[in-house]
């Protein structure tokens, strides 16, 4: 039975969830599987150690496990989408870090697009609807 929260959440918050479920572990299941193919599409070497690349690919694919769950009762599971935000917002840091390091080309940027930046806005305001929600007081 599903709570009263979870019938009254948005359903776009529900679908971006699981969109965002389903491409976190196909994408994890692709580096996992792959490691080396998205250093070939991008044209740059391969890393000396794929292990670590495909241990990113695990952990992207749990995100998508904790997406699946959080998108059954966004409001509930606020946790996983702040924390899934917060990945999303420290990676393109950890990137821009490793750019003016030189150590990554820019180009490996292009795939924070789909990584990262598409979900900003939908999990930030999955997370200003939980909140705008928790500081109303219910009716009696």
């Amino acid at each position: 039975m599903q709570s009263q929260a979870a019938l009254d959440t948005p359903r776009w918050m529900t679908l971006t969830l699981w969109l965002a479920a389903m491409y976190n572990i196909v994408w994890g299941l692709w580096v996992v599987l792959t490691p080396l193919s998205a250093f070939r599409l991008l044209g740059m070497a391969p890393p000396n150690y794929p292990q670590i690349w495909q241990c990113v690919g695990m952990i992207v694919g749990v995100y998508g496990v904790g997406y699946a769950c959080a998108a059954k009762n966004p409001v509930q599971h606020w946790a996983i989408v702040l924390v899934g935000l917060l990945g999303k917002l420290l990676g393109p840091i950890g990137f821009l870090m490793a750019v003016i390091k030189g150590e990554l080309p820019l180009r490996f940027g292009y795939m924070l697009l789909a990584n990262d930046f598409i979900w900003w806005i939908p999990f930030a305001l999955i997370l200003r609807y939980v909140y705008r929600a928790s500081s109303v007081s219910p009716k009696e």
